[in-house]
């Protein structure tokens, strides 16, 4: 069953999920030889004044060991499976942190995005990619996988990753956008909710961002710091952002980079971030014909007009890989938005696109399996494709009918005639999901915060900039940072201006009085 785009097991997972680029990106990959090497320690946690059946859960000790091979200390935590009953039963969250070089400040905890990404591989893996020197220097950088995701207590949908491969990349024999297409998408969601329930049990309805939000400022207290200090990126946003508004005088120095804004629905999501690849797109080709090996000729328009024909002959005729699977249009749209995100990737659009024409669908597959976090062998890195929908199904209540399905299809066809079709259809993906929405889609004002920056970027196609301006102006002390360019996110990825914000603000409390326009 080839899954639509426009929903939640694709669309907003590739525009919310960082993670997927550690293949494409340059990021820094062994950084063990840089981390001290610290003895097993225990956090001496907070003394907070809780309920006391959360008392266990705050007061709790964390036993730091160093991680076998890696130069870093890895620790778990034990949260409540549901924070209205507490003592019902457990989960257990999963942590790593790199400790301070210099003179410690604190602890910084550090989300990824996604929603599924493993911000405990992020910092394993990719250290000097998500913070920089000072922040390393200053703070014990701690990595965490929220409940859900990979090696903490885990969503699981499935136990044969062909079952995954068959519900993300098999093909509908219907024709596309059709009754007897849109029905069988529908069945299919329905079935993979039902796996998720047998193989997850009661956990997949309690692995909601509120939940995950009163996680953080209990791993906060256990940490031993009175205030949360937090960077998150794409998703993040919406979790330090939640957290806020729920703990506002808990709240240290939070940044929140490629934000997302809390009070837009799900259809808005998909078609503020059509625009946002659709714009992101064109600028590629723009650059690309300005090259003298671009695979386009001509104008913009004619090269996007030649994007959408290869996508809809993709939907007539599939290419087939060398592995058996078959390239379909959706695939492809997989394949073309992750090197989107950064424009240091804009370069294997040009080998994509020249491969496809060439009927070859190795390579697109190449992009789509690391979006996915698939292996060569066939078998997945961690369950971030079930945690994404998981997540999202209990963050999004959907506000799309099968009734309305073809109107908005046409919206989105309007504002993104490329790309827009191939995000339509997918609202209401989590219509037969087993447990409704918990979350309340409205914005976060956080009355009584520390100040809280936001970080845009002006031509960011995954989390558009309107949304950080939105987030800044809801949150009652946001401050906003404008970075003017392109790619998703800012931070230790742009220029010095946006990171001496960030850094600053950090290290000294420095708050920008206007917007740097960086």
């Amino acid at each position: 069953m080839n899954k639509p785009s426009g929903h939640k097991t694709a669309g907003r997972r590739i525009a919310l999920i960082a993670a997927a680029l550690a293949i494409v990106l340059p990021l820094s990959g062994c950084v063990a030889s840089f981390i001290p090497k610290v003895e097993s320690t225990t956090s001496t946690p907070t003394s907070e004044k809780v309920a006391a059946d959360l008392q266990p859960f705050y007061s709790q000790k964390l036993t730091w060991k160093n991680c076998e091979g890696s130069g870093f200390q890895c620790a778990t935590a034990t949260a409540p499976l549901d924070w209205a009953n507490p003592t019902n039963a457990s989960i257990k969250l999963a942590l790593i942190r790199s400790s301070a070089t210099g003179t410690k400040l604190g602890s910084l905890l550090v989300n990824p995005g996604g929603p599924g990404a493993s911000g405990f591989d992020f910092i394993k893996n990719s250290l000097t990619y998500a913070v920089d020197s000072k922040l390393r220097e200053n703070y014990d950088i701690v990595g965490f996988d929220p409940r859900g995701v990979n090696h903490s207590s885990a969503v699981k949908c499935y136990d044969d990753p062909a079952q995954l491969d068959s519900y993300l990349f098999d093909i509908v024999p219907a024709p596309v956008y059709s009754d007897a297409w849109i029905a069988d998408n529908a069945a299919s969601n329905k079935k993979f909710g039902e796996a998720c329930a047998k193989f997850t049990g009661p956990l997949l309805g309690f692995v909601d961002t509120n939940s995950a939000a009163r996680d953080l400022d209990m791993l906060r207290a256990a940490l031993g710091d009175k205030k949360l200090n937090y960077l998150g990126y794409s998703y993040g946003t919406l979790l330090g952002a939640t957290y806020a508004g729920l703990f506002p005088a808990k709240t240290g120095h939070l940044v929140l980079d490629g934000a997302l804004d809390p009070s837009t629905t799900d259809f808005d999501v998909t078609e503020t971030q059509a625009k946002g690849f659709e714009s992101a797109l064109r600028a590629y080709l723009k650059n690309c014909l300005a090259g003298s090996t671009c695979p386009f000729t001509g104008s913009v328009d004619a090269g996007m007009t030649k994007v959408r024909s290869i996508l809809d002959a993709l939907n007539a005729n599939p290419i087939p890989a060398t592995d058996g699977r078959k390239l379909s249009s959706s695939t492809m749209f997989n394949a073309i938005i992750l090197p989107l995100y950064s424009k240091s990737t804009w370069k294997y659009l040009d080998t994509l696109f020249t491969q496809v024409e060439k009927g070859n669908a190795d390579f697109a597959f190449t992009l789509a399996d690391s979006y996915y976090e698939r292996k060569a062998d066939g078998s997945y890195t961690d369950n971030s494709t079930e945690a994404f929908i998981a997540i999202n199904c209990l963050d999004y209540k959907p506000t799309s009918t099968a009734a309305t399905l073809r109107a908005e299809a046409a919206a989105l066809a309007k504002v993104a005639p490329t790309l827009g079709p191939q995000m339509s259809y997918g609202g209401t993906s989590c219509a037969d999901w087993p447990y409704k929405s918990t979350r309340d889609r409205a914005p976060i004002a956080a009355n009584g915060s520390a100040p809280i920056l936001v970080v845009g970027t002006t031509d960011d196609p995954a989390t558009p900039y309107v949304w950080a301006k939105n987030l800044s102006k809801q949150l009652q002390n946001g401050h906003l940072i404008t970075f003017t360019g392109e790619g998703h996110t800012a931070y230790n990825k742009s220029n010095a201006c946006v990171n001496s914000a960030v850094d600053d603000f950090f290290v000294g409390g420095t708050v920008p009085k206007t917007d740097p326009r960086c």
